[in-house]
This record gives structure tokens, sequence and C-alpha cells, in this order.
């Protein structure tokens, strides 16, 4: 099930050279990110010390459960806000 991206031999050499320009390619929360190298499509995410490390497998996997558990703090959040104001206002 592992995922593995193709680059051309010149975008490696390239990265070499000038090194990866990486762009954000998924906001996870709003702490850890995933980045992808425009050149040679390499990827990058942020481990818990806040540093980049290479997005493997497994920190694929620990990310979605951790966007998860955000996305769904967040609606309980954004749901309880909502109530609190409805009871707060009349």
């Amino acid at each position: 099930m592992s995922k593995t991206t193709k680059s051309n031999p010149i975008s490696k050499a390239y990265c070499n050279v000038f090194g990866h320009n990486f762009e954000v390619s998924k906001n996870v929360t709003s702490h850890v990110k995933e980045y992808k190298c425009k050149s040679c499509k390499k990827e990058l995410t942020t481990n818990s010390n806040g540093r980049l490390t290479e997005l493997t497998p497994k920190f694929r996997e620990i990310n979605s459960v951790l966007e998860h558990i955000h996305t769904s703090r967040m609606m309980r959040s954004k749901q309880k806000s909502l109530t609190s104001s409805i009871y707060s206002g009349a």
C-alpha cells in the first residue's frame, strides 16, 4: 500500500545542486503540515518536535488520524459556541 513518487533524474540533480523547492501540499492542523518539492516530488511533514521529516506511510497515517481528531474538535467547538450564543442572546 506504499505510494511511490516517480521523479526525473534531472529534477533530483537540480535539487542536489540548488536545494529543494518545497510548498505546502496539505494543512493537517495549524502546526502540522505536509510539504512537497515542486521539482523532485519529495514529501516531508512536521514531526512531534516541529522539525521536518520524510513523509513515510507511518507518518501519513499519523497525520490522517491527527487531521480527523482536529476537525472533530473544531466542529465540536464551533457547535458549542453556536449553542452558547443562542442561549446567551435570548
